[in-house]
């Protein structure tokens, strides 16, 4: 299948919904297909984008104000587009993406209080229209989530570290940008294993883009 230009998906989720797992997952299965692949990541995804990556995940839980936070969230994220995101998408390549824009707004909005106008308007800033073509919600309950990332051999973030009533609004916020937004976003239940997970996730893959799977006849 060739397409001059690539597509974008992101995968967005709470904490210990797999959705690194889920992104590599996607990417042998579209390169199953033929096509050009990039996983990647937010914060991150760029060699400066990295470095303030660093910032946000590293040290005490109140390190940040939200907005402070919001504010580097996004200029990671534009260098990440502008680097990474983009210059793939035009050389033909699928991007898909552990998080984009919407975490900002469920984390510093719904789960942190920053007011959703004012990040909306950072997202414009630092974005522009170059939205996900398709965005995952990987929706698990916290508790849930929590149990996964537990048993996590790496170190353990700011963000897991933050109170259950703050994964309670954002998990809820998830929802709400889902629901806002229907022809971008599908809602997948991750509370499964991988394999079922995955299968969901190709399914929404197969529809929004109009592929043919290989093992669909």
């Amino acid at each position: 299948m060739n397409k001059s230009r690539g597509h974008f998906i992101s995968f967005e989720g709470g904490e210990g919904a797999g959705k690194s797992t889920q992104s590599d997952l996607l990417c042998r299965r579209l390169e199953s297909l033929g096509l050009k692949t990039l996983t990647t990541r937010e914060p991150g995804g760029s060699p400066g984008a990295e470095d303030i990556r660093q910032l946000l995940v590293s040290g005490a839980v109140d390190r940040w104000e939200p907005l402070s936070e919001a504010l580097l969230h996004n200029a990671a994220r534009h260098d990440h587009l502008k680097r990474t995101i983009l210059p793939a998408l035009e050389n033909g390549t699928w991007v898909v993406s552990d998080r984009f824009a919407d975490s900002t707004l469920a984390y510093q909005g719904y789960g942190q209080g920053v007011d959703r106008a004012k990040l909306e308007q950072l997202r414009a800033l630092a974005v522009g229209d170059a939205m996900p073509d398709l965005t995952l919600i990987l929706d698990i309950p916290v508790a849930d989530g929590f149990e996964r990332t537990e048993r996590r051999p790496d170190v353990t973030s700011r963000y897991e570290q933050m109170e259950s009533a703050m994964h309670e609004r954002l998990r809820q916020g998830f929802l709400a940008i889902a629901a806002a937004e229907p022809g971008r976003c599908r809602i997948v239940d991750a509370a499964g294993a991988a394999e079922s997970v995955h299968e969901a996730i190709w399914q929404s893959v197969l529809e929004r883009f109009a592929l043919e799977s290989p093992n669909s006849g």
